[in-house]
């Protein structure tokens, strides 16, 4: 009987827990909006890589085929890029509407 009145559980009480949870809280909402607005830098950065990767491709393929204007479309069925690229070609100049495109649709 006297072994159980010495045995004391170690643990963490309900208010410490609580503080615990209150301190991640905090620091997630300190940090997700900042990772949100890296995401989208990295994909900007990712589509300029992209339109030069095309634009590269293109000047390849007006190099390979003298008389003929390249495309997207061209660019595709000749296998120079993939429709991933293309797309993120044609958002690349829809966000930035301003430039102009080297290589038509």
């Amino acid at each position: 009987m006297k072994k159980l009145k010495t045995y004391k559980v170690k643990a963490f009480t309900l208010i410490e827990m609580l503080v615990v949870l209150l301190i991640i809280s905090v620091l997630l909402l300190l940090f997700v909006p900042n990772l949100t607005k890296q995401k989208d830098s990295v994909k900007e950065t990712g589509n300029a890589a992209v339109v030069k990767v095309v634009e590269s491709q293109a000047e390849l393929y007006e190099l390979n085929h003298t008389n003929d204007q390249a495309t997207l479309a061209k660019l595709i069925a000749d296998g120079n890029i993939t429709n991933k690229q293309a797309e993120s070609y044609r958002a690349y100049y829809a966000k930035n509407s301003g430039e102009t495109r080297a290589v038509a649709d």
